[in-house]
């Protein structure tokens, strides 16, 4: 087997379901996800050029999902379309209620992941690379090819519409700066 076909096979053998849940968290379905994940292997790999070693390719497809999300939103906003119906995961999980133990969980969950879906694209990305992801805010601005203070910015609008949707829900981390107000005027 060549090198770039070892490489992708050792990147969905070992890392396919982190790359998986990685695309579900930003598309928010299954079948999205899938074809995020596809059309980002794909990208990767007809050239070989990112293919060198398990990390190098994981990094770039990575930042193919999330650029490819990105731009899907955006193609999205320019052809807005009228949805047809109910949520059908979110029918089919109160449907099928988890154990009894979990159920609070699983309403957290479905209520975050439609929280998640009212963010603008970016705002998701940059929300759910920086809590889901745990990554740093520079780590966040290097996945997306984004400035630091984009990321920040993006992170903020996010966690405050999702602060609106979720108020139960605790964000750790400041992503600004904070301002002192000096009595008086500036110093």
């Amino acid at each position: 087997m060549s090198g770039w076909r070892e490489t992708l096979d050792d990147l969905v053998r070992l890392r396919g379901r982190a790359l998986f849940g990685y695309a579900y968290m930003l598309t928010g379905e299954a079948t999205s996800a899938e074809d995020l994940l596809q059309d980002a292997l794909v990208k990767a790999f007809r050239s070989g050029r990112h293919a060198r070693d398990l990390d190098a390719a994981h990094v770039y497809v990575k930042r193919s999902i999330a650029t490819s999300f990105i731009d899907a939103g955006r193609r999205a906003a320019a052809r807005p379309v009228v949805a047809s119906g109910g949520d059908q995961f979110e029918t089919w999980a109160r449907q099928h209620p988890a154990a009894a133990d979990h159920s609070s969980r699983v309403d957290n969950a479905i209520d975050l992941r439609a929280a998640l879906l009212t963010l603008s694209p970016r705002e998701r990305a940059c929300v759910v690379l920086r809590y889901v992801e745990d990554m740093s805010t520079a780590d966040v601005a290097d996945t997306l090819g984004i400035a630091v203070g984009s990321v920040k910015r993006y992170v903020s609008d996010g966690v405050a519409r999702l602060r609106i949707a979720l108020p139960e829900m605790r964000f750790e981390g400041p992503e600004t700066v904070a301002v002192q107000a000096h009595e008086g005027g500036t110093r």
